[in-house]
């Protein structure tokens, strides 16, 4: 999670359950999303810092994306109802905004894949500044985002 561009969490953890598709375990991870989210808005607020807008959110499965932002779409497998209505509830909410980010180009790559030398020299650049083009297609560059 990025605030101001300053990378204040960063969450990483074996899950719990098995899942037979990826499918599933990205709506579980994007549970766990908003519960993150959750905690660090709570956290912000207290402190007195003014929230507006939702947090930008990227994720790599697009069938995941498209079920967390289409009211029209429903789910077939029941055992991923709470993570599902969890998220959905939380765009309904307008607290997230999910976004579609092609493999390669998500920060998170850095740590779970194995990457060729320069994919994984940009996304380090990213983190550490070393460019200043984060947020060149995404726009206001002071929300949060995870």
């Amino acid at each position: 999670m990025f605030l101001n561009r300053s990378p204040v969490l960063w969450y990483s953890k074996a899950q719990n359950t098995v899942e037979t598709s990826t499918f599933g375990s990205e709506f579980t991870a994007m549970r766990i999303v908003v519960e993150l989210l959750e905690g660090l808005r709570y956290k912000l607020r207290m402190f007195g810092v003014p929230l507006e807008g939702p947090v930008n959110t990227f994720c790599e499965n697009s069938s995941v994306v498209v079920s967390s932002t289409l009211p029209a779409t429903t789910l077939k497998k029941k055992h991923n109802l709470i993570a599902y209505h969890r998220v959905r509830e939380a765009v309904a909410m307008n607290m997230m905004r999910i976004a579609w980010v092609e493999t390669g180009k998500n920060l998170a790559d850095m740590l779970m894949k194995p990457l060729n030398g320069p994919t994984l020299h940009a996304l380090a650049d990213k983190v550490l500044y070393l460019s200043n083009d984060m947020n060149d297609e995404k726009g206001d560059e002071t929300k949060l985002e995870s």
